[in-house]
């Protein structure tokens, strides 16, 4: 059943004011939700810390897009939203698989450098990067994020990220080889 634009018009009205309360505000209609986005999300995460993260995220997104809002279906709208932010969660987890803390202490743990001088100066080595380069090398190399998601968080091409990427290497590897002097004793 449709309603009408005015309470007053609509059928067993008889056009008595007062009798028909306002349609309830956005946040109330997304506060009324609370209940039954929780579950959909406890159901989606099967863990009660992630369900809690989850569901604060997919508030906090409907009430900063309210203005993306058809005025439809709020109940749908909001599962919508629940569920994208739940398949991108997973999408990046698999993106970057992760171990648990329990698993991790079977890991072998990497080798520190024999040379207790060399992680300095391949930090100053570091430091003497330009700030744009240093940051694509360490998106990049240390953080394994991929060219063009890097391009994604710097507002560049691809292109200008593999090349600064390039330099950065390059500028790298000439720093390191130039601190690499050894000095041999004189023979007695």
């Amino acid at each position: 059943m449709s309603q009408s634009p005015d309470p007053n018009d609509a059928p067993g009205h008889g056009g008595r004011e007062g009798t028909a309360s306002p349609p309830p505000s956005f946040d109330a209609q997304i506060l009324a939700l609370l209940p039954q986005l929780r579950r959909y999300s406890r159901s989606l995460t099967r863990s009660d810390t992630e369900s809690e993260d989850l569901l604060q995220d997919c508030v906090e997104k409907a009430l900063t897009h309210r203005s993306q809002w058809q005025g439809a279906n709020i109940r749908a709208w909001a599962y919508k939203i629940m569920t994208n932010l739940h398949l991108n969660a997973r999408r990046a987890i698999a993106r970057r698989p992760s171990v648990g803390i329990e698993e991790a202490e079977t890991v072998a743990a990497s080798a520190l450098p024999s040379d207790p001088l060399a992680r300095n100066r391949l930090v100053q080595a570091l430091e003497t990067l330009p700030k744009e380069a240093r940051a694509v090398l360490m998106l990049v190399a240390v953080e394994g994020h991929s060219y063009q998601e890097v391009a994604d968080m710097l507002a560049m091409p691809v292109g200008t990220v593999m090349s600064r990427l390039s330099r950065a290497r390059q500028m790298l590897r000439q720093k390191l080889q130039e601190e690499n002097v050894i000095h041999l004793r004189s023979p007695r």
